[in-house]
């Protein structure tokens, strides 16, 4: 049996944050503002995942509101998230993500956060997409005030 999920997660770009995606430490002058170190990236992998496995969003199992998650590493975040999907009793087959970001230009990162992520999610670094897009100048993200990603997770009952 197959589950497919879809994530996605947008924060503002600010002065004085680093900016980290799918565990990543990007070259940038402004990070992404959030409660966790806002890895956009690896939240939306996350509620993929959570999405496919009927298990509600990040902000349920991690709520800002809590006090533990404060600055916390999103990739253990992520790893959790995959810890409950092997306990439902599914593994991640492969997935593909989209980052919407004007600038910093994310080519030179791209094979560092596959393999990242691909190590958290525990598949081959084959089985992760990763793509950058800007905003052509349009909203937030074309005008660099914030980073969004978009991303799809295919699971598979073991």
């Amino acid at each position: 049996m197959f589950r497919i999920g879809i994530g996605n997660d947008t924060h503002r770009l600010v002065a004085g944050r680093p900016l980290i995606l799918g565990g990543v430490l990007i070259e940038s002058d402004r990070g992404a503002d959030g409660h966790s170190d806002a890895d956009a990236l690896s939240h939306a992998l996350a509620d993929a995942i959570l999405g496919a496995l009927c298990e509600g969003d990040l902000g349920v199992h991690f709520p800002d509101s809590d006090s533990q998650w404060k600055d916390a590493d999103s990739l253990q975040l992520l790893a959790r998230v995959c810890w409950l999907a092997r306990e439902r009793g599914y593994q991640v087959v492969n997935a593909d993500a989209t980052v919407m970001l004007e600038r910093p230009k994310l080519r030179d990162y791209i094979a560092a956060m596959r393999e990242t992520l691909a190590k958290t999610l525990q598949v081959d670094t084959g089985c992760i997409s990763v793509k950058a897009k800007t905003g052509e100048g349009l909203d937030a993200v074309g005008r660099g005030e914030a980073v969004t990603v978009q991303a799809v997770v295919l699971l598979e009952q073991s």
